[in-house]
């Protein structure tokens, strides 16, 4: 009953009061963050949703454009701005993430969408975290995030995708709250980006 009606209804009803209470916040990040990146402190990126349908991510901007030589991106860290450094390790960029909540594409808690070129590399054990809409957090973020291996992460969705429950979620959703006031490991989990998915 909970995976299959209550938990879309959880969903719409926390987004909605979380974006009422929090827009002068996201207004105020948009704010700050502009300077920075060039007016444009937001960017769109399609992910793979539920069943693998592609939507429309939204997020807060932290990172600037630049390149090298060669014209590749230059390493996270030196695109980072001071504010954005800031914004990341209290997951404030994931707000608009909240808009996604509401119109259906996400849920609070799920696993994270990840890119859409991951898709074909998928076996077919991990492919099972697209049973479930993703997730603006979930199993896998409050049980290492980046400090954990591709394997561990997607062993972890997995594991949600089986036990979906209200209580699993509230857990998420708590441990997740505690994560973000203690900061817990900001440096290797907010600052540092997983390595690309292979498919090994």
């Amino acid at each position: 009953m909970y995976r299959h009606f209550f938990k879309r209804f959880f969903d719409f009803i926390v987004a909605l009061i979380l974006l009422l209470l929090l827009w002068p916040l996201l207004l105020l990040l948009l704010l700050l963050l502009a300077p920075g990146l060039h007016g444009r402190p937001w960017f769109v990126q399609e992910r793979p949703g539920k069943g693998g349908q592609v939507f429309r991510l939204l997020k807060l901007k932290t990172m600037r454009e630049l390149y090298d030589s060669d014209g590749r991106l230059l390493p996270d860290k030196e695109r980072l701005t001071a504010m954005g450094r800031l914004v990341r390790s209290l997951s404030l960029d994931e707000l608009p993430n909240l808009l996604n909540v509401l119109k259906g594409d996400m849920s609070l808690v799920g696993p994270r969408p990840l890119l859409v070129r991951y898709l074909a590399l998928y076996n077919s054990r991990q492919q099972r975290r697209h049973e479930v809409r993703p997730g603006i957090t979930g199993w896998a973020q409050v049980n290492g995030r980046n400090a954990i291996t591709w394997n561990e992460k997607f062993e972890l969705d997995i594991y949600y995708v089986d036990h979906v429950s209200l209580v699993l979620d509230l857990k998420i959703l708590w441990r997740t709250l505690l994560k973000v006031l203690l900061r817990e490991s900001v440096d290797r989990d907010e600052q540092t980006t997983m390595p690309a998915f292979t498919g090994k």
